[in-house]
């Protein structure tokens, strides 16, 4: 048990130094043009957790991240242009995402596997028409759209809007922890397993999946928001765009589904990826998509797969069984 303890605290002290070096950054003389490829890091290995959550510990394969994150930027956007402070704005952007995941949650659960994916991936074409027609501020209804700047982001920092994706990045990775640690991620891992065994053994499967679908819906819109902030701008096209959802899930796939470290090195080869390709944009998803066929044949369980059978990490994780053992008997 001493060893187990041990292991723990290395990796929290890990942890933990990782963190306070991604937190110095802005501060430590850094080159500026660094901070945007470490911002969009964090912002994705958020969505990408939770798309984790939900695809991976929870068998829900949910294509409607755009809808959250447009809700929150528009709420954010909105919210500016009547004179609500831009930071208040990212709250309320994430709690109307939350809102939202809840009024939708009522019909599209009644559908299950790949209708129910199907039904998600509609939510956000339909709100890209909706916001393509409807101008909430200033203008009456014309098919011209509806594209905003957010207002009174003269003086934000680029070191306070890093800091916020780094706290929503940090959130939503303790919000998985403790989610799978819970009764709710035992409940979610009953219905990935056997939906029908898990209701017919008492299981309320409606109820724990809209509370993970609503864990989902403000963390998405939570960095949704704050990406805004950054950007500035946003309009319909791109913001329900099915890119996000490509994203999220090409990171998650590629580093591995279903495990804890799968997010960050998928995250980390996308965001390469997302700058290495800029210039291809044509091209970008289809040369990630043959990646994910590619690691997916290797290992369907993604680069986290693949180091899992390596002799190497074998003979330490076999070293490590060794020494808990050894103090167990002691």
């Amino acid at each position: 048990m001493k060893f187990l303890a041990s292991r723990l605290t290395i990796g929290n002290m890990a942890i933990g130094a990782m963190v306070i070096i991604l937190a110095l950054l802005p501060v430590a003389g850094v080159p500026r043009e660094w901070l945007p490829y470490v911002f969009l890091f964090l912002l994705y290995l958020a969505m990408a957790n939770m798309w984790n959550l939900l695809a991976g510990y929870s068998g829900l394969i949910s294509l409607c991240a755009p809808a959250f994150l447009g809700i929150a930027g528009y709420a954010l956007a909105i919210g500016t242009w009547v004179s609500i402070p831009w930071w208040l704005g990212i709250i309320g952007g994430a709690i109307l995402a939350g809102i939202f995941a809840i009024l939708i949650s009522l019909p599209i659960f009644r559908l299950s596997g790949v209708y129910f994916a199907i039904g998600t991936l509609v939510v956000p074409e339909a709100l890209r028409i909706v916001f393509l027609l409807w101008r909430p501020v200033g203008g009456e209804l014309h098919g011209g759209g509806a594209g905003y700047m957010i207002k009174g982001l003269v003086d934000v920092q680029m070191s306070t809007i890093y800091w916020l994706a780094l706290g929503t990045a940090i959130a939503s990775a303790v919000i998985m922890r403790i989610v799978l640690k819970s009764k709710l991620g035992l409940g979610l891992a009953a219905i990935r397993d056997n939906e029908r065994a898990a209701a017919n053994s008492g299981v309320n499967t409606l109820r724990i999946k809209v509370y993970s679908f609503l864990i989902s819906a403000v963390i998405t819109g939570l960095a949704g928001a704050v990406f805004y902030v950054y950007q500035g701008y946003l309009e319909p096209v791109s913001t329900f765009n099915v890119k996000w959802t490509m994203t999220i899930l090409l990171a998650t796939v590629i580093g591995g589904l279903r495990t804890e470290g799968g997010p960050i090195i998928g995250t980390i080869i996308i965001v390469f990826l997302y700058f290495l390709l800029a210039r291809y944009a044509g091209y970008s998803l289809l040369i990630q998509g043959v990646i994910v066929i590619i690691i997916m044949l290797l290992s369907p369980q993604g680069i986290v797969g693949i180091m899992r059978n390596t002799r190497l990490y074998q003979s330490l994780s076999q070293l490590a069984n060794r020494q808990l053992m050894a103090f167990k008997t002691e």
